[in-house]
């Protein structure tokens, strides 16, 4: 009688709906529901204009490492665009852009014979903060800084530095 009573009660619960075997419901929520090859989620074709497919983040042009040596109107319109574009994109705070300024200062600083190495440490700080704060308007910088590194000129380095010190002035 007591098996009948909690019987009857969980069909109270579930609002007198069928059960499966074994007590399940038949319209389960869970897993697949049934979605086609044209709905979302789906095995579906992707194309270049997916997500999946072999498409590149539309942005700027790289900033031309040449241009930046030779041309300080240049590196101005350049710090400009990327400021512009991390008030579009990002929600980057001042004192994350003077942290990774600082570091940019103490590696140019170093004897030249370890300056790469400190570029190259600083290159993946850099990709730690752009993904940590989803600062995306700052892969450019990313790039050029990658160019820096692999050219290893002292110029570079100055022009960097004053790219960056640039970007910080025009953020604030």
């Amino acid at each position: 009688m007591a098996e009948e009573q909690a019987a009857q009660q969980g069909n109270r619960n579930r609002g007198n709906r069928p059960s499966g075997p074994a007590g399940e419901r038949s319209g389960d929520r869970g897993g697949d529901r049934g979605r086609g090859p044209g709905d979302r989620g789906g095995d579906r074709p992707r194309g270049p204009g997916d997500r999946g497919g072999d498409r590149r983040m539309e942005g700027p042009p790289e900033i031309d490492l040449d241009k930046l040596i030779n041309d300080s109107l240049y590196l101005d319109n350049q710090a400009h665009v990327v400021v512009s574009r991390m008030r579009d994109l990002d929600s980057g705070t001042r004192s994350t852009l003077r942290r990774l300024y600082n570091a940019v200062r103490r590696a140019t600083r170093t004897p030249e014979k370890e300056r790469q190495h400190e570029f190259v440490m600083l290159r993946a700080r850099l990709a730690y903060t752009i993904a940590r704060h989803g600062l995306r308007s700052l892969d450019q910088i990313e790039r050029l800084l990658l160019t820096v590194t692999r050219r290893n000129e002292a110029r570079g380095y100055e022009r960097f530095r004053d790219l960056f010190e640039a970007i910080v002035a025009y953020n604030e």
